[in-house]
């Protein structure tokens, strides 16, 4: 069998060579860094996803080396393969820079601006999205579109006026479920996700909707308005669970765990396991497994930097390793003075005094020094 022919396309003037058949969102990836067009519906370990929210288009520049002709319109990097020769233009590129500025105006037309109060808040695609490319006001002057609250289960709660309508929980459903009882429901701006008669999503897997949501429309109920994210300390740990990898980070404070997730990349999506398979986790793990003796604690969880999640500066060895800033370190290598005994000087807490032996509660009366 012949190997895969590798192509080399330049994007915002860095060449890397790519498998044929590979995505400009994917090669872009490869590269990372802002070279790396945002996705708000592309998840790749969902069969049929992209191309809905278009906030990764690119405009190509050079078609290939056969064919140098630019490609007339901007283009969505999550469903154009790349061409031998091809240059793309991402963040180099004036029109792709205005036009993903229109997409995020769209996305916000009715999305609340509830962040303070959203669960979501700290780990938001949108939040983020709407950061790097969002405009100060907005043009829309009309009333934002009310849904009415659907009761899909004691565990997910679905907030549809966040929704942006990615598709992604429904991918989820349909490929890891074995039957869905939630969809796309009505048309144009009716369209919500809802169950048809009322149901409960209780399969074993239908958790991960929430990791999956790129905003805060589908969140977890036993989440719900406890903590913030960047008060708490996300930790790797695994289980020997026989439903699934058993893989998950752990956001907990103090020996309090508050949530448990999947293992997630830099792309917010679902880490892949040793077979190549993604780390899915069951409901069981997700949701009732809420105490650190249920788990095998591996590490603190590398979160980016730029994230406000890693504003406690908890990375690393937090806990682990004796710290090396030590004063003598610090100080080249001089050793610390007492420059003064407080106990002395306050007469207070003077060691020949035994708490346990003074009869009743301890007063200030019992350390004033008795005259002779």
């Amino acid at each position: 069998m012949s190997e895969q022919p590798l192509f080399k396309v330049t994007i915002d003037n860095i060449t890397i060579e790519v498998p044929a058949g590979t995505t400009i969102l994917n090669a872009a990836r490869k590269i990372g860094g802002e070279v790396a067009p945002p996705a708000m519906c592309y998840y790749s370990k969902l069969q049929g996803s992209g191309g809905k929210c278009r906030t990764c288009l690119v405009e190509v520049s050079k078609g290939s080396e056969k064919d140098p002709r630019p490609m007339p319109k901007l283009v969505a990097s999550c469903r154009t393969t790349v061409m031998d020769g091809m240059e793309v233009k991402n963040i180099t590129s004036p029109k792709v820079l205005d036009a993903r500025a229109g997409v995020v105006e769209f996305l916000l037309l009715n999305h609340p601006l509830d962040c303070p109060i959203c669960d979501q808040a700290g780990e938001c695609h949108l939040q983020d999205l709407s950061y790097d490319h969002g405009k100060e006001g907005t043009r829309y002057e009309f009333q934002r579109r009310t849904f009415k609250r659907h009761d899909i289960g004691p565990y997910i709660q679905l907030h549809m006026t966040r929704c942006i309508l990615c598709y992604r929980c429904v991918y989820v459903a349909d490929q890891l479920t074995a039957k869905r009882e939630h969809g796309i429901l009505d048309r144009g701006d009716h369209s919500e996700i809802a169950t048809f008669i009322e149901k409960s999503l209780e399969n074993d897997f239908i958790g991960n909707v929430i990791d999956v949501c790129p905003v805060g429309a589908l969140t977890d109920r036993t989440f719900r308005f406890k903590n913030r994210v960047w008060f708490l300390k996300p930790m790797d740990a695994h289980r020997d669970c026989p439903t699934c990898s058993g893989k998950v980070t752990l956001w907990n404070r103090g020996d309090e765990v508050f949530r448990v997730t999947s293992r997630k990349d830099e792309w917010g999506e679902v880490e892949n396991q040793e077979d190549g398979k993604p780390a899915w986790i069951c409901n069981t793990c997700r949701f009732e497994k809420k105490h650190t003796n249920d788990w095998i604690i591996e590490g603190p969880r590398m979160i980016n930097r730029h994230s406000v999640i890693s504003a406690g500066h908890y990375q690393g060895n937090v806990g682990l390793t004796k710290p090396t800033e030590i004063f003598e370190a610090v100080h080249s290598g001089r050793h610390p003075k007492v420059l003064l005994d407080i106990h002395s000087v306050s007469e207070v807490n003077r060691l020949s005094i035994d708490l346990s032996l003074i009869e009743g509660p301890a007063h200030s009366t019992d350390f004033n020094l008795k005259k002779e």
